[in-house]
């Protein structure tokens, strides 16, 4: 038994220093490309990226905003991961939950105080969780890869949108969804007060709270409930788990119904911030979700990593926009964290390789062991 505990805690260090070496490799070919292209600006620009998210209070406040939505596609997609499942189907689940947020917030006025946005939170999540159950049941009822189903999902989920904010709920002077109900805003709970730059609010709000308890939630059910290990059980070997009387199909449905939920609520604490920010009427898929993607891979795909992973990518990102002082493009922000995913899944490969090469080693010796003794 200590043995075994010791090897999970040494498999554990070298998966978050796996992460950390590949944060480092990023940052430094990011470096490298500032260097490349205005020398003469790139320390200022380096430093820029590295204490944006520190340069004032109202920045602080912004790294917890644009964190929220991307912990919660990042919990979707390493959520569907931990149970055998690519959920490259966040962007979908974000916009429609989005727009289900967004209609409530604008066309539910009635609905008063603190029920307006938890309505508009609730009724994201069931839209959400029917958007993620579909890839779901075709891939437990008629084994349709969940990559492709997701794929078509995205699409079809942000012309949909499109096509209901037109509709709906359209502003034509910015071409983006109306402004919502101040009822329908989360609370503050008092970050606009601390996350200010004299009258330069952040959109800091209680988002980042809920976001974080909706992480330890999800490491709950997970890791410590019968379901949650289930659901593992079916994403480690679904034969083995058919097996042991595991139903492969409910658990299948589950995970992606889980996780269609998660990436939605991230769609509806971006847009209910009291920010202004309205769903833009656009042939592009939402980044948030794809965006998932590395938080996911960053943190491991363990719902708590994915909170600190969550918060460095915010962090890049508001150390990106402080970048331009210095007349650098944004996108640098882009290669850095496309980098950082790179090296991420090389070490992912790389772990994989060494483990499964270790286990051979050790069924080696065994069996010559075996041997040894049949043969005395």
């Amino acid at each position: 038994m200590e043995k075994i505990k010791r090897d999970s805690l040494r498999g554990a260090s070298v998966n978050v220093l796996s992460s950390v070496a590949a944060i480092l490799v990023g940052l430094f070919v990011g470096f490298l490309i500032l260097l490349v292209s205005n020398a003469s600006q790139s320390l200022g620009g380096f430093w820029a990226i590295l204490s944006g998210g520190f340069a004032g209070r109202r920045d602080m406040g912004q790294v917890l905003y644009f964190a929220t939505p991307i912990i919660m596609t990042g919990l979707s997609v390493g959520f569907s991961s931990r149970t055998g499942l690519f959920n490259i189907g966040a962007s979908g689940q974000f916009i429609v939950g989005a727009y289900t947020a967004v209609l409530i917030g604008v066309k539910c006025v009635f609905l008063p105080g603190p029920l307006h946005w938890l309505t508009a939170l609730l009724a994201a999540m069931l839209v959400g969780a029917l958007w993620g159950s579909i890839p779901g049941f075709l891939k437990a009822f008629f084994n349709v890869n969940e990559v492709i189903a997701c794929i078509m999902m995205n699409y079809v989920g942000t012309y949909l949108v499109n096509f209901l904010i037109t509709r709906t709920i359209f502003d034509p002077l910015k071409n983006q969804s109306m402004r919502v109900a101040d009822s329908a805003n989360l609370p503050r709970m008092g970050l606009d007060l601390i996350f200010r730059d004299g009258n330069n609010i952040s959109s800091a709000n209680s988002g980042i709270f809920l976001a974080v308890a909706f992480a330890v939630l999800i490491y709950i059910v997970l890791e410590k409930t019968a379901f949650g290990y289930e659901l593992k059980a079916c994403g480690f070997n679904r034969d083995a788990a058919r097996y042991a009387g595991i139903n492969e199909r409910r658990s299948i449905v589950s995970s992606m119904i889980i996780a269609g939920a998660m990436a939605a609520l991230g769609g509806a604490f971006l847009y209910l911030a009291g920010s202004g920010k309205g769903i833009t009427v656009v042939d592009v898929l939402a980044p948030e979700g794809f965006n998932g993607i590395p938080v996911a891979l960053l943190g491991l795909n363990n719902p708590l990593g994915i909170i600190f992973s969550g918060l460095l990518i915010a962090y890049l990102n508001v150390g990106g926009f402080n970048m331009q002082l210095y007349d650098y493009a944004p996108q640098v922000i882009e290669i850095i964290i496309a980098v950082i995913i790179y090296f991420s899944a090389f070490a992912l490969l790389l772990r994989t390789f060494f483990v499964s090469l270790r286990l051979r080693k050790t069924a080696s010796r065994a069996n010559v062991h075996a041997n040894k003794g049949g043969e005395s």
